[in-house]
C-alpha cells in the first residue's frame, strides 16, 4: 500500500491485533503516583490562566531550526575513479541526507506500521493513543506503553532536551502542534528519516543503509528496511552490529505488523521473515585510503570551507585496487628492509662500542609510493607513509628529498637530444675539481672535490648506455662537463621549470630537492613518449546533484621527440633487466626505471614505468639521518616497485606488457647479442676515443 492509499484509508487500530511491545524498563509504582500527583498539582496551581500562559509561551518558541532554517550538517563522500567510495568525511554527526523522493514508499509504510499508524490522520498528537496508554499504564502500575507520534519524536530529538519533566512533555505536545502547522506531513517525514538516530553513530536512514548494508535506499530489501525502522525504539540495543538476532526479532515484528495491516501480501511476509541480511561493522569514515583522503581535504579546504559538512561528492583519479596494491608493496619493502637491518645488527653485534641501529632510528624509517597514468596525468595510487595512525604526514606530496642518481635520466635525455646515442663513448675516469665558496674567497682557500663511482673503480671508456645502466657517477659528471653545466641547467629549466637548480656539477648527482609527486610528474616525460603531463588527484566536486568544479582538460607539454624518449626507455629498461634495478624485475611485463641513492644512503629511490603505469618509490629516515649499511635504491626501493607490478598484472591482466617502438627508431644488434637504438638525431658514432682507466684529470 502506498502513501496515497494510507491517506485515503482509515486504519482500524483495534482489530484485536496483538503486536508485542519490546521490553521496557518497568517504572516503579511510586513513579506512576508521582506523575498523577504532578498532574493534579498543575491543574490546581496553574489553573486555567497558568495553563493558557504556558501554552502561549511555548507557541512563541523558535522552531526555525527545524522549519524555515532547517539545514543539517551532512557528511561528504570521496570516490575513486570507478565510483567506489574511498571514505566518508564529516564533522560531528555522520549523516547522509535523503529527500522524501529518495525514501522507498515501503519504508514509509514500515515506519508508520510500527511507530504511528494514524500519522496522516492526527495533528501532531494522538489523543486516542494517549488515553489507551494511560489506561494500560494505570492498570499495570508501570510504564508499559508509550503514545508519542512521529511528530513528537521529531520535536523531542531536535528541539528539546531529553530531560524527563512534565514541563518538557507539555512543551513537546505544544511544539508538535506548532510543527504540524508549519510543515507538511511529507516534510515532517523527511526530517524524521534524516534526523533519527539509528545506532552505530549513524543519523538518518540513508546513512544507516550505507553503513549497515553498503546499499542505497532504493536497493534495500523489505527485511533491511524493517531493521532500520525498528531501530529508533532502542538504537543501541537493536543495532544489528551489536545484537544481530535481537535486531532481526525487532524487524520481524515490523514485518508482522505490515502483514496484519494488509500492507504486504503473504508471499512478501514469509520471504521477509526468512531473510538474514549481511550486516557490515565498519568504522564511520570507512576510510580505505587515509593519505589520499587527507590530501584531498588539504587541497579543497580553502575553496570549500564546509567540505566536511556540506554533503559534497568528491571524485578522484585514485583506483582503490591499485591503492591497495601500492600499500601492500610499500609495506613489503619496509619489512624486507627491517629483515636486512636485523641481519646487519647480528653481524655487528659484539663489536666494541656498537649500538644496535634499530634502537636509534628505526622509528624514523619510512617510505612513500605514488603511481600515475602518465598519459592522462591521473594519480592512481598514493601512500604517504607506512602507518597513517602513527604518522599522518604525507611523504608522497610534502616530503622534499634529494633524488640522487634517479635524476640522471634527465641529464642523459638532454645529451641524446644533442645528438649523443647509447653507443657514444663517455670518459669514466677520476677527476679532481678545485672550487671556492663565498667564505673561501675571504681566506684565499681552495677546496677540492673528488667524486667516486659507487663501486670505487674506473672503466676508462664506457658507452652512454652502460654508464646509465650501471649508474656511473664519474661518466655522468664528465658528460655534464662536456655539454656544459649552463647548457644543462638551461634545458632543464625550459622543459620542466625546475627552480633552484644548483649551478655546479653536484647537479650531476641529483643534488636538487623535490617531492615524490613532483618527481612522478617530471618522469611522465619518459613514460609518456616525450610529453610532460600535469598530474591531478581530484576530477570533480559535486553538491546536490550539481557539478561545482571539474578539472580542466589535461595539459601536456612536449619536451622531446617521441623517438628520442624511446631511446631513454630502452636504457631504463636495461637498468631493470640487467643493471642496478634488477630487483624491480617482474616476469611477463617490460619495466623501465632508475635507482637513486644519495650520500650516506639518506634517500633511496626507484622511479620507473610499464607501458601504461608509472610509479615512484622512496624510502629514508624522516630526520634525514643515514640508513644502515648497504641500503640503496636497488635494495630498498626496487623490491617494492617489483611487488607492486606483480600485483598489477594480477588485478589487470590485460594491461599492456611491452613497449612499442615508434617510427624513426633503428634497432641494431651489437656484438651479436646486445641491441642499440639510433634515430636521425642520435646517430651511430663515427670515431672512437681512447682513455686510460687510471688517468686522472685536474680542473
Amino acid at each position: 500500500m502506498n502513501i496515497d492509499k494510507i491517506l485515503e484509508k482509515k486504519i482500524n487500530r483495534d482489530k484485536g491485533l496483538k503486536i508485542e511491545i519490546p521490553d521496557k524498563k518497568p517504572v516503579k509504582k511510586s513513579g506512576i503516583k508521582k506523575i498523577i500527583m504532578v498532574a493534579l498539582l498543575l491543574v490546581v496551581i496553574l489553573g486555567p490562566i497558568g495553563f493558557v500562559g504556558m501554552i502561549a509561551m511555548n507557541l512563541t518558541y523558535d522552531t526555525s531550526s527545524l522549519t524555515t532554517d532547517y539545514n543539517p550538517k551532512v557528511s561528504s563522500r570521496i570516490y575513486d575513479v570507478n565510483g567506489d567510495k574511498i571514505a566518508n568525511i564529516f564533522e560531528g554527526r555522520h549523516r547522509f541526507y535523503a529527500s522524501f523522493d529518495e525514501i522507498p514508499p515501503r519504508m514509509v509504510e514500515a515506519l508508520l506500521a510500527i511507530e504511528d499508524t494514524s500519522f496522516f490522520e492526527h495533528g501532531g498528537i494522538n489523543y486516542d493513543a494517549i488515553m489507551r496508554a494511560v489506561i494500560k499504564d494505570i492498570k499495570a502500575m508501570a510504564m508499559v506503553e508509550g503514545a508519542s507520534t512521529l511528530t513528537q519524536q521529531l520535536v523531542k530529538n531536535t528541539l528539546l532536551t531529553r530531560e524527563k519533566k512534565i514541563s518538557r512533555k507539555i512543551k513537546e505536545l505544544i511544539l508538535s502542534y506548532k510543527i504540524e502547522a508549519e510543515l507538511t506531513k511529507t516534510e515532517i517525514l523527511e526530517r524524521y528519516f534524516n534526523e533519527i538516530y539509528l545506532g552505530h553513530s549513524y543519523y538518518g536512514v540513508k546513512t544507516a543503509a550505507d553503513g549497515y548494508f553498503h546499499k542505497e535506499l532504493k536497493d534495500l530489501t523489505l527485511k533491511e528496511m524493517a531493521i532500520l525502522v525498528g531501530l529508533p525504539k532502542a538504537p543501541s540495543y537493536y543495532a544489528p552490529t551489536k545484537n544481530y538476532d535481537i535486531s532481526l526479532g525487532r524487524a520481524n515484528r515490523v514485518i508482522e505488523r505490515l502483514y496484519a495491516l494488509s500492507w504486504i501480501d503473504q508471499e512478501s511476509y514469509e520471504k521477509a521473515l526468512q531473510e538474514k541480511p549481511v550486516v557490515y561493522d565498519d568504522t564511520l569514515t570507512e576510510n580505505k585510503a587515509p593519505y589520499v583522503v587527507a590530501e584531498v581535504v588539504r587541497r579543497l579546504n580553502g575553496e570549500y570551507p564546509d567540505l566536511k559538512t556540506g554533503g559534497y561528492k568528491v571524485y578522484t583519479t585514485i583506483d582503490l585496487k591499485m591503492q591497495q596494491a601500492a600499500r601492500e608493496a610499500l609495506t613489503y619493502g619496509y619489512e624486507q628492509a627491517k629483515i636486512r637491518l636485523a641481519a646487519e645488527n647480528e653481524r655487528e653485534e659484539g663489536r666494541k662500542g656498537y649500538i644496535a641501529y634499530a634502537d636509534q632510528n628505526l622509528s624514523k624509517f619510512n617510505g612513500a609510493i605514488i603511481s600515475v597514468d602518465p598519459k592522462l596525468g591521473e594519480i592512481r595510487a598514493m601512500v604517504g607513509g607506512i602507518d597513517y595512525t602513527k604518522s599522518s604526514f604525507n611523504r608522497a606530496t610534502l616530503a622534499y628529498r634529494q633524488p640522487g642518481s634517479a635524476f640522471k635520466p634527465f641529464l642523459y635525455q638532454v645529451a641524446l637530444d644533442f645528438g649523443y646515442s647509447g653507443a657514444t663513448q663517455l670518459i669514466d675516469i677520476s677527476r679532481t675539481y678545485d672550487f671556492e665558496t663565498d667564505q673561501d674567497q675571504d681566506s684565499n682557500e681552495t677546496r677540492r672535490w673528488k667524486p667516486q663511482n659507487y663501486e670505487n673503480n674506473f672503466k676508462g671508456l664506457i658507452s652512454l648506455r652502460e654508464a646509465l645502466v650501471h649508474s656511473r657517477n664519474l661518466a655522468t659528471i664528465n658528460l655534464v662537463t662536456d655539454i656544459g653545466i649552463n647548457t644543462i641547467r638551461s634545458k632543464l629549466k625550459q622543459r620542466y621549470e625546475i627552480e633552484d637548480l644548483p649551478n655546479d656539477l653536484s647537479l650531476s648527482l641529483g643534488s636538487i630537492t623535490l617531492t615524490p609527486e613532483r618527481f612522478a610528474e617530471y618522469f611522465t616525460s619518459f613514460a609518456n613518449g616525450g610529453q610532460l603531463s600535469d598530474l591531478r588527484l581530484i576530477s570533480s566536486v559535486e553538491q546536490g546533484g550539481e557539478t561545482l568544479w571539474e578539472h580542466p582538460e589535461q595539459v601536456v607539454k612536449r619536451v622531446t621527440e617521441e623517438r628520442q624518449a624511446f631511446l631513454m626507455t630502452t636504457m631504463l629498461r636495461d637498468i631493470v633487466q640487467r643493471g642496478t634495478g634488477a630487483r624491480a624485475r617482474v616476469p611477463g611485463i617490460e619495466l623501465a626505471g632508475k635507482t637513486g641513492t644519495t650520500n650516506d644512503s639518506i634517500d633511496t629511490w626507484f622511479v620507473g614505468y610499464s607501458p601504461s603505469i608509472e610509479t615512484v618509490v622512496w624510502f629514508g629516515n624522516d630526520d634525514n639521518s643515514p640508513l644502515w649499511s648497504r641500503e640503496q635504491g636497488g635494495w630498498t626501493a626496487a623490491p617494492s616497485f617489483g611487488y607492486y607490478y606483480k600485483e598489477l598484472i594480477k588485478i589487470y591482466p590485460q594491461m599492456p606488457r611491452k613497449f612499442e617502438k615508434p617510427d624513426g627508431v633503428i634497432e641494431v644488434t651489437v656484438d651479436g647479442k646486445n641491441k642499440e637504438y639510433f634515430t636521425d638525431i642520435s646517430k651511430p658514432p663515427k670515431t672512437e676515443v681512447k682513455a686510460e682507466a687510471d688517468e686522472e684529470l685536474l680542473f
